[in-house]
């Protein structure tokens, strides 16, 4: 014998994946532009692209955040295009990508610190710098324990890399 129709059993089957997805836009930390910002504060906009369901990449964020950095994300389940159109070779793609100013890629994990450091010395024919995977003791990654030394490269132009710096203790959040 067939269930008979039961109508707030379906509105709830409905409303809950809608309501999921509202909750994950409104944690979104998309940032806006407002006028009268300072050239200091465009000088340090950063966008990134990121998987909405990603919580290390938000931990980045509020690393590049807590380092004066004005952030805006992009929430995106493929951002495969972004690291395309910056030449980021696979070996060295991240969870998120960051674009400084439609200027510059950072992949990955990049501390702040460097992220400061490359704009005010870009490496000649450098597009960016790079954190391939996710090492534990990066930023955004790192917990307090068991921090791994990991390297940054330097995205070429041409899509090569070379090595940036190794970084061997946490970065102040």
């Amino acid at each position: 014998m067939p269930k008979p129709f039961d109508f707030f059993a379906s509105l709830k089957t409905l409303l809950v994946p809608v309501f999921f997805l509202s909750v994950l836009a409104g944690c979104s930390t998309t940032g806006s532009s407002e006028q009268g910002t300072s050239e200091a504060d465009s000088a340090a906009q950063i966008t990134v692209y990121k998987s909405p369901f990603c919580l290390c990449c938000n931990d980045w964020i509020k690393h590049l955040e807590s380092n004066a950095f004005s952030v805006a994300s992009e929430n995106a389940l493929d951002t495969a295009s972004v690291k395309q159109q910056w030449k980021v070779p696979p070996s060295m793609q991240g969870c998120h990508t960051g674009v400084w100013n439609n200027q510059y890629v950072f992949e990955g994990h990049v501390p702040a610190r460097l992220i400061r450091q490359f704009l005010a010395n870009p490496p000649k024919g450098s597009v960016g710098l790079a954190v391939p995977g996710m090492p534990q003791g990066s930023p955004g990654m790192y917990r307090g324990k068991n921090f791994e030394p990991y390297v940054v490269y330097a995205i070429q132009s041409n899509g090569e890399y070379r090595f940036y710096e190794k970084v061997t203790a946490p970065e102040a959040s």
